[in-house]
């Protein structure tokens, strides 16, 4: 049976990160938000069941359901070959997940620093003073730490050498992400990081991703999303 994808219909997001991954493999799915009934579905859904998810993106498969963006890529790269079987290469590629994930909630906490429930607008004084932070610090750590692995990779151009993993195609979002929402401070720091670039290269010329982001599934970046654009955070 198709995976049912249950997240927002309007907007890339954390469920991105899945899409990539199920396009990918060419796995049958039903991006169920964008058909009848729309944004209703995935809150349907959530009350729905004895072990229900806190919030979407979230993938039905079969008769489980399974939440959190680290987890439902483990589960596809078990079940897709996108994961080493051995036990060791399955736990560094989850831990690469997740520290991609760290890097996501930071990226949102740049325009939105105080509270989800405020606009942009109002708390822009101390998005201003985060996104600095943010631009000078943490996203050159976390740039040199993936730049890093890629080193110790060996050949290939990916996080595990010759093999791809989700964990690449999520590092390929993140960095589009990135070049999306701090132009300016990408191409400032690009040239320190001719790894990530390769990869980002790999991942976007592989036959399956490259049909994608041509096509109408791939929906654009706005400042709905995690990766927004604000000039006044850029620099």
């Amino acid at each position: 049976m198709p995976y049912q994808l249950y997240y927002w219909p309007t907007i890339q997001g954390r469920g991105e990160f899945v899409r990539l991954a199920l396009e990918e493999v060419q796995a049958p799915y039903t991006d169920v938000a964008r058909g009848k009934n729309g944004i209703a579905r995935p809150m349907e859904k959530m009350a729905a069941g004895a072990t229900p998810p806190f919030a979407p993106p979230f993938l039905v498969a079969g008769e489980q359901t399974l939440g959190q963006v680290a987890n439902i890529l483990q589960f596809l790269g078990a079940a897709h070959n996108l994961a080493p079987r051995a036990r060791a290469g399955r736990l560094w590629v989850n831990q690469l997940q997740l520290t991609i994930a760290d890097l996501v909630a930071e990226v949102h906490d740049t325009h939105h620093p105080i509270a989800v429930s405020l606009t942009y607008e109002q708390q822009s004084g101390a998005a201003k003073k985060r996104a600095a932070a943010f631009v000078d610090e943490r996203l050159p750590k976390f740039l040199d730490y993936f730049e890093l692995v890629l080193s110790k990779a060996g050949k290939g151009g990916f996080l595990l050498g010759a093999r791809l993993s989700y964990a690449d195609l999520s590092l390929f979002q993140l960095i589009e992400g990135l070049r999306y929402a701090f132009p300016a401070a990408m191409a400032r720091l690009q040239a320190a990081y001719p790894r990530l670039a390769n990869l980002r290269e790999q991942v976007a010329a592989r036959p399956n991703i490259a049909a994608y982001l041509r096509s109408a599934r791939r929906l654009a970046f706005s400042e709905e999303g995690i990766f927004r654009h604000y000039a006044a955070l850029d620099r």
